[in-house]
């Protein structure tokens, strides 16, 4: 797939998604202000090539909760704010200013925290680290989480081996309509 082609249709659906859709995050903003008294989030995950950079999303969850993979979080950690940002993907809006700044895409490996050694490594054989992460994937609208690292990069590998442009649109559209379950916690 023509990587410069992806790259201007991230960039033209960013912007346009930031510029139709500023209302509601400003106002799903102050709502997650009296919900945690901090609405963003930000960490640090693997981007492409290993290289760092700061995803930007709306916090679900307390400012205290610990930094690990959301997948190790008691479900109880998630406010019930923050599980409708959840449940309506409204958590993820903030990535689009990540696809804007080139960090990432909106299809792609859903990038992890550089603690999930074993994640990183599977990733590393595979090739996966050579693409940018993104905000949606073939893990994500099959229900595979960062809870099962070989089965993730392994999904990541053959999304990135059979990746086109009517691939890059179907799993967004997949995600769009609730398909996947996203990032789950720990019942």
């Amino acid at each position: 797939m023509n990587q410069p082609i992806i790259r201007l249709i991230d960039l033209t659906l960013s912007f346009l998604g930031l510029l139709l859709l500023w209302p509601i995050l400003l106002l799903v903003c102050v709502c997650g202000f009296f919900d945690t008294g901090s609405p963003v989030f930000r960490q640090k995950r693997v981007g492409k090539n290993g290289k760092p950079f700061v995803l930007i999303k709306l916090r679900t969850m307390p400012i205290s909760t610990a930094s690990v993979a959301t997948h190790m979080v008691d479900a109880s950690s998630v406010t019930k704010f923050g599980a409708f940002l959840r449940k309506s993907k409204l958590d993820e809006l903030p990535q689009l200013i990540n696809v804007l700044r080139g960090e990432m895409s909106f299809v792609g490996p859903r990038p992890s925290l550089y603690n999930q050694e074993e994640l990183i490594e599977e990733r590393n054989k595979r090739g996966v680290l050579d693409v940018l992460p993104g905000i949606t994937g073939l893990a994500q609208v099959n229900g595979v989480d960062m809870s099962v690292p070989k089965q993730l990069a392994s999904l990541d590998a053959e999304m990135i081996e059979t990746f086109s442009l009517s691939l890059y649109f179907r799993l967004i559209l997949q995600t769009a309509t609730g398909k996947g379950s996203g990032d789950r916690v720990r019942s």
